[in-house]
């Protein structure tokens, strides 16, 4: 490698285009160059042994006209220092690159690993989506712009315990909303230290938080005890259409609604706040016809549900939204938030709960028309597992490869005997628990 002195002038005289490369060796400084290519391109850089190892290290600086010769020979003399002193600048760097690294990915926050998560394609339907997404944007709203990493377990058992103590608005206990909310950050942390790793492959986050839960969850009682009772029953569907004679708000209405349109079904609670006018079917000549369609089921293909005259004539009662384009809301019970439909119907359900003495939520409705179908009406199990969308079972080799199991409306007289049954209830409920006998001949 030929030397000379590393000034302006000697670069400029040398910097011709030629052949191959040539590395100029600085004669004041050991270990200093200047790298020429054919074309002419410069760039010093810095080239000797590291103490202590066997390794010689070649640096680039940069190009010669972003550096200066001064500017580049103080950049040289600290990495010969550091060379000097036994250690690897290429190494250094590599480290620096992966603290910056490492300090962006804990500074990720737990809203952008939400976004992360539901984003993945055909890993999670819609519903479980908003459900999560309403957990992060209200359970955890003081949370949600904060690095996932800073959530401690200290924080994690405290809100947790105030949610099942108190309740999302710090009125009533809500452990089951608790439990419910913190399974879903348990997820968000385990998908977080899989997907944000350092360098060296090992998580970032190294504990999940939520495992401080592990012998602290919230005791919910068995909950094939959360239903609406019997003697109940007519108390509540009297209630609720008081209410709905004179609802606080649309967004109100639509929420005692769609606690009706439940309790008649026992749909699950997004697979009714879901439902559009196009997957509606009434008909009026023939009763027995009217039906909704359920595609988004948690299990299973689409399948068609009939409907009692009773969700019927909630259904034709329902008012239109119109949005601000002028078209109509696709929603059944639509809402004037954001989201454009219900999402809840908690203001609803305080009420349902105080009748039935209990604290229930809209999924209890599903244990409420459960225990009406089996225990009140005598459905058989087999019927009422179809209606609320249940799959047979595997072993089930008749309903699982010959029968027909995306129309159901052969199961409309058990639908409406529920639907008139629910309605009786009101009405033996309003008379004060007397019945008329019917007169003998």
């Amino acid at each position: 490698m030929p030397k000379m002195k590393l000034t302006k002038t000697n670069i400029d005289r040398v910097r011709k285009p030629g052949t191959g490369t040539v590395i100029y060796v600085d004669t004041e400084t050991k270990g200093f160059g200047l790298r020429v290519t054919a074309s002419g391109a410069a760039s010093f850089i810095v080239q000797r042994m590291i103490a202590g190892q066997s390794k010689e290290r070649r640096i680039t600086i940069g190009e010669y006209g972003v550096f200066t010769v001064d500017q580049a020979r103080t950049v040289a003399e600290e990495y010969i220092r550091t060379m000097k002193m036994g250690i690897d600048p290429i190494e250094v760097k590599k480290a620096e690159i992966a603290k910056r690294a490492e300090d962006e990915l804990l500074a990720v926050s737990l809203q952008e690993v939400l976004e992360s998560y539901v984003a993945r394609p055909g890993k999670l339907k819609a519903s479980t989506a908003a459900e999560y997404r309403r957990h992060v944007e209200k359970v955890f709203a003081s949370w949600k712009d904060k690095p996932i990493a800073s959530i401690t377990r200290d924080m994690v058992q405290d809100r947790h315990r105030e949610i099942a103590e108190k309740g999302l608005e710090g009125k009533k206990a809500a452990p089951a909303s608790a439990n419910a909310a913190f399974v879903t950050l348990r997820i968000l942390f385990r998908y977080a230290m899989d997907e944000y790793v350092r360098a060296d492959g090992e998580p970032v986050i190294e504990r999940n938080p939520v495992t401080a839960l592990k012998n602290h969850w919230a005791e919910t009682g068995d909950r094939t005890e959360r239903y609406i009772d019997k003697a109940k029953v007519g108390a509540v569907w009297n209630k609720l259409q008081e209410d709905r004679a004179d609802p606080r708000s649309r967004d109100a209405l639509a929420g005692i609604d769609l606690t009706i349109f439940l309790l008649l079904t026992g749909a699950r609670r997004d697979e009714a706040a879901a439902l559009t006018w196009d997957r509606v079917v009434i008909d009026d000549h023939n009763p027995s016809e009217s039906r909704w369609h359920l595609i988004n089921r948690k299990r299973g293909k689409p399948i068609w549900l009939p409907l009692s005259s009773q969700a019927v004539a909630l259904l034709k009662s329902r008012p239109r939204r119109t949005l601000e384009d002028g078209t109509e809301s696709p929603f059944v019970f639509p809402s004037w938030g954001k989201t454009g439909r219900i999402m809840d119907a908690r203001a609803t359900m305080e009420t349902v709960g105080e009748i039935a003495g209990q604290h229930l939520s809209l999924h209890d409705l599903r244990r409420t028309f459960t225990n009406i179908c089996i225990r009140e009406c005598r459905v058989g199990k087999f019927e009422t597992d179809l209606l609320t969308g249940h799959k047979p079972p595997k072993n089930d080799t008749t309903s699982n490869n010959y029968f027909d199991l995306t129309n159901l409306q052969w199961l409309h007289k058990e639908v409406q005997q529920i639907g008139d049954w629910i309605e009786q209830q009101g009405l033996i409920a309003a008379a004060g628990n007397v019945v008329a006998l019917p007169k003998r001949a």
